[in-house]
């Protein structure tokens, strides 16, 4: 009698187990067709170029810059991101080096690509797309010509603690980023061509005469 009062429980226990192995291998494959579906996306652009604008906002809502200017990206790794006036700047990377220039400042800062670059916006959508799974948990979500991907980065040491990617028509047109003190990030693209000719010379910068050059 006790062996088939038993029996339910077994069964029961079997079933919690069963349940425990199987949830996970269902989330990693989830994970798996959305880094693929990113993957994708990401490396059927091999160049693009437009504008973008760019708002950041506090974790209470309220302004606290806004800016717009041009970009250029090639795969992997190369991009050229202009910020136009008041708020000049240019970062411009060839896959190994990273320039800033601040005009106003009359200073360019120039470091090695490191792991923290890897989390910019630019070299995100320019950057190798193998190591999108080994960085990020991917969540995807489609709603008609829509797809959206939320990204949380696997290290603690990074620029933000989520990011948003929208695609439209299997093109990016816009990114959100929060981080840890609720800060926003959005920048939305603009005018967009994608898989244009670009020459490896956009994507080294010209020291200007007379600038300060830190190197780090």
């Amino acid at each position: 009698m006790l062996m088939n009062l038993n029996k339910p429980l077994r069964r029961w226990a079997l079933g919690l187990l069963l349940a425990a192995l199987v949830i996970p291998a269902q989330a990693d494959t989830a994970q798996d067709q959305a880094a693929e579906k990113l993957a994708g996306l990401l490396g059927g652009a091999q160049t693009l170029q437009g504008r973008f604008s760019q708002l950041t906002l506090d974790a209470g809502g309220t302004q606290l810059q806004e800016s717009a200017g041009l970009m250029e990206l090639k795969r992997p790794g190369m991009f050229r991101w202009v910020t136009e006036p008041p708020l000049e700047q240019e970062l411009v990377s060839d896959g190994k080096k990273v320039w800033l220039y601040d005009p106003d400042l009359m200073q360019v800062t120039v470091q090695a690509m490191d792991e923290r670059m890897t989390h910019t916006p630019a070299l995100l959508l320019s950057g190798d797309v193998a190591q999108i799974r080994d960085s990020f948990e991917i969540e995807y979500r489609e709603n008609g010509s829509v797809s959206d991907f939320f990204l949380t980065p696997t290290a603690k040491d990074t620029l933000f603690d989520s990011l948003r990617l929208s695609f439209k028509d299997n093109l990016i047109y816009d990114m959100q980023l929060s981080d840890a003190v609720g800060q926003r990030t959005n920048i939305l693209f603009m005018s967009i061509r994608m898989n244009e000719p670009l020459d490896d010379s956009h994507f080294v910068f010209e020291i200007p005469d007379g600038v300060d050059v830190i190197e780090e």
